[in-house]
C-alpha cells in the first residue's frame, strides 16, 4: 500500500470552482489552499458511526409499513484502496431522491409527490473483503434551478467513512446511459472523461435477482490513478 499520498491523483476530482455549477462561484476558496499536516489525534481519532449500524439499515425499502413506489434495485460493489484491495469495515451512508425525483427535505419544493414509505437514506459496512450491498429504489431526475431547464441525472449520494475522525469522502453514483449527462454541470465538472465515467455504475445482470430487482455495480476507489471523483461541494 502506498504510504505517501499521491497528490497527482487529485487531478481526477472536480475543481472547487466550476463556473457552470453556479453555487461553486460563491462557495469555492478565493485564495490558494494551505496544506496542514495532520496530527496523531486527527489520524487516529474516534471512529464515527460504525457501532450504530443496524442489521437492515442497508435496505431502504423496508423502513416503513408499506413498500415504496418505484423500481426496486440492488446496488453493490467494493470499496478499494489505490492498489485494488478491498477496504474492510468501511462505513457507507447513502441518500437519494425518491422515484419521482424528490427528497424529504424542507428545502426541496419540487412539485412531485413525496412517498410516505421512502425516506431515502441508508447505511452499511463493508465486510472483510471491502464488499457492500444496498437495496433501494431507483431515484428520479429532478429540476435544480442552476440554469434554464436544468435537471439532475438520477444519482445516489455516497458518504464513505474510514477509521479516523477526518477520513470521510463523498461522491455520487450515476446510472449508465442517462441522457442528462451532457447537460449536467456537476457531472461535467470532472473534466477527464475516464475519471468522470468512474462515477457511473455498471448494469450487473449476473447479480440481478430474477423477478424481483435489477442490479448495478459501483466500486469506490479511495485514491490513486483510478480514484473515484469526489463531490467537493
Amino acid at each position: 500500500m502506498t504510504l505517501i499520498y499521491p497528490r497527482d491523483s487529485n487531478a481526477a476530482h472536480a475543481p472547487r470552482l466550476s463556473p457552470a455549477y453556479k453555487s461553486t462561484v460563491l462557495r469555492s476558496p478565493t485564495k490558494p489552499l494551505v496544506m496542514i499536516p495532520h496530527t496523531l489525534s486527527e489520524l487516529t481519532g474516534p471512529v464515527y458511526g460504525h457501532e450504530t449500524v443496524r442489521e437492515n439499515d442497508n435496505d431502504l425499502t423496508i423502513q416503513h409499513k408499506g413498500e415504496p413506489l418505484g423500481e426496486r434495485i440492488i446496488v453493490h460493489g467494493h470499496v478499494r484502496d489505490e492498489d485494488g484491495r478491498g477496504v474492510p469495515n468501511t462505513l457507507l451512508e447513502v441518500w437519494q431522491a425518491n422515484a419521482c425525483g424528490r427528497y424529504i427535505h424542507v428545502v426541496d419544493q419540487h412539485p412531485a409527490p413525496l412517498d410516505p414509505n421512502f425516506t431515502g437514506a441508508g447505511r452499511a459496512q463493508t465486510d472483510t473483503q471491502g464488499y457492500y450491498r444496498f437495496i433501494t429504489i431507483k431515484p428520479g431526475a429532478y429540476p435544480w434551478g442552476n440554469h434554464p431547464n436544468a435537471w439532475r441525472p438520477a444519482h445516489i449520494h455516497f458518504s464513505v467513512f474510514g477509521h479516523s475522525f477526518i477520513s470521510r469522502i463523498v461522491t455520487q453514483m450515476y446510472f449508465p446511459g442517462d441522457p442528462l449527462f451532457a447537460y449536467d454541470p456537476i457531472f461535467n465538472s470532472v473534466t477527464d472523461e475516464k475519471a468522470r465515467m468512474r462515477m457511473v455504475s455498471s448494469f450487473d445482470l449476473e447479480n440481478t435477482k430474477p423477478d424481483w430487482a435489477l442490479c448495478y455495480r459501483f466500486d469506490i476507489v479511495l485514491r490513486g490513478r483510478n480514484a473515484t471523483p469526489l463531490d467537493n461541494d
